[in-house]
């Protein structure tokens, strides 16, 4: 059993420049790999996560771009249809001012009309009246004898 002892003892002491061979090559990659390695890797992480997060912004950016030409473009087309509703009232208007103008116009040339008819007619039974105290007295004259105040 001393023999065990001093061989693992022996192999233990051998041992020793490996574990350190061992602990200083360990150390070496630490310093030189990973360490460059998990810096370059976080590096690239954050470049890839800013470039994800610009690329949100600007993205996000576009919708509210989009958004806002939407709502414009909408209230240019209700401006749009506000202004052709106002033309078309205008419109109609002036053609109902036309048109009252119209029949104010045939209204008083109807009473012109009517007024001269009305003269015309007066005339006539004013002439009528006048000829017929003649023509009676001439039919008075024709039946009549001239005795009884007739004229042949």
């Amino acid at each position: 059993m001393q023999e065990v002892i001093q061989q693992v003892g022996d192999l233990l002491l051998n041992s020793v420049p490996t574990l350190i061979l061992f602990i200083m090559l360990v150390m070496a990659y630490q310093f030189l790999v990973q360490g460059p390695l998990s810096r370059t890797l976080a590096e690239r992480r954050a470049r890839t996560t800013g470039a994800v997060e610009e690329a949100n912004k600007a993205i996000a950016a576009a919708a509210a771009r989009t958004d806002e030409y939407a709502t414009k473009l909408r209230h240019a087309r209700a401006e749009v249809f506000r202004v052709r509703e106002q033309r078309l009232q205008q419109w109609a208007q002036e053609r109902e001012k036309q048109l009252d103008a119209a029949r104010k116009a045939a209204q008083k040339h109807v009473l012109e009309a009517r007024v001269s008819l009305e003269a015309e007619a007066a005339a006539a039974r004013t002439a009528l009246m006048a000829s017929a105290d003649q023509l009676a007295e001439q039919v008075v004259r024709a039946v009549l004898p001239a005795t009884a105040g007739g004229t042949r």
